[in-house]
């Protein structure tokens, strides 16, 4: 049943028959995240590293109504010169999106979906989604997070994203039971920064000790995700004190212009880059450059131990 929704490249069929190591990515820090022609640049440029570190990438999205795992050259061009104008696609839309034969880039959420059904244990971003800022007001808080509650997906990011209430969406992810963990670090990386001021739960010191946890976590049939906080390398991050005062630029922005739910995140991001002069985009790729080589080194790992 679910197999007609799917459209999975053959080479990653045959890697997942054959137990070698795939690594998911999402689609909207293509279509949302970035300006053309840099998107399609660093898609393709993820794709390589993951490729030179031992595993397969598996770029996902939703073409013409059908999950796609792992995109043609042409697609991620189509997605990349198409930007805002491709919905931007969460659990909640999936059922519309599919059933109407339409396209949609991938959010953390879906992507940990598509993963799944596709059996894709590891997948690389930049940051997740949590508890905006100011959520007791407007409850705005990402379905990334009941997605890590329930969807047995390691999800390797450079933390949680710097616009957002870090110390709520750490209560929240606690709550519901998702290990944060911190790859040889630990303090919880902010995105742009290494700093944040919160710890993680637990500091873990190479990808072999990542995947034994991931192993002994699904064995035990807890189910839900974990998110692997991959500080920004030393050379690549931004102070931290401006990031902060960009930030609160930004979100006083935010409100004046009354910009709220899926909007929210897109509309922040690019206005901390106009703030830092394209400073913060600079970051934003290299962040996922570092992601996509640790998670592929997780994945080569993780496949050992089945």
């Amino acid at each position: 049943m679910i197999a007609k929704y799917l459209d999975i490249q053959p080479e990653i069929k045959v890697a997942l028959a054959k137990n070698l190591a795939v690594v998911a990515l999402e689609s909207t820090i293509i279509s949302h995240g970035m300006p053309y022609p840099q998107n399609k640049e660093t898609a393709l440029q993820v794709e390589a590293i993951i490729r030179a570190h031992g595993a397969i990438p598996a770029t996902i999205a939703i073409i013409k109504g059908k999950l796609k795992i792992g995109l043609s050259l042409e697609e991620i061009d189509y997605l990349a010169k198409s930007g805002s104008k491709i919905i931007k696609a969460s659990r909640r839309d999936l059922p519309y999106l599919l059933a109407q034969h339409s396209d949609g880039a991938t959010t953390v959420a879906s992507t940990m979906i598509a993963a799944d059904l596709a059996g894709i244990r590891v997948f690389a971003t930049g940051g997740i989604g949590g508890v905006h800022r100011g959520a007791s007001d407007s409850f705005d808080i990402s379905a990334d997070l009941q997605e890590l509650a329930n969807t047995n997906v390691a999800v390797v990011c450079a933390g949680i994203k710097a616009i957002l209430d870090l110390g709520l969406t750490l209560e929240y992810l606690e709550t519901f039971g998702v290990p944060v963990l911190g790859f040889q670090t630990d303090e919880l990386a902010a995105f742009y920064s290494r700093k944040s001021g919160f710890k993680v739960n637990y500091n873990m010191e190479s990808p072999k000790a990542i995947a034994a946890l991931l192993n002994t976590k699904w064995d035990l049939n807890l189910k839900g995700g974990v998110i692997i906080a991959n500080p920004i390398p030393y050379d690549k991050e931004l102070d931290f004190k401006i990031m902060d005062s960009a930030i609160n630029q930004a979100l006083k922005e935010e409100k004046k212009r009354g910009i709220k739910g899926k909007e929210s995140t897109p509309f922040l991001l690019g206005k901390v880059k106009e703030l830092t002069g394209g400073l913060s985009l600079e970051a934003n790729i290299q962040l996922v450059y570092n992601n996509a080589k640790l998670a592929s080194q997780i994945a080569v790992e993780f496949v050992k131990l089945a």
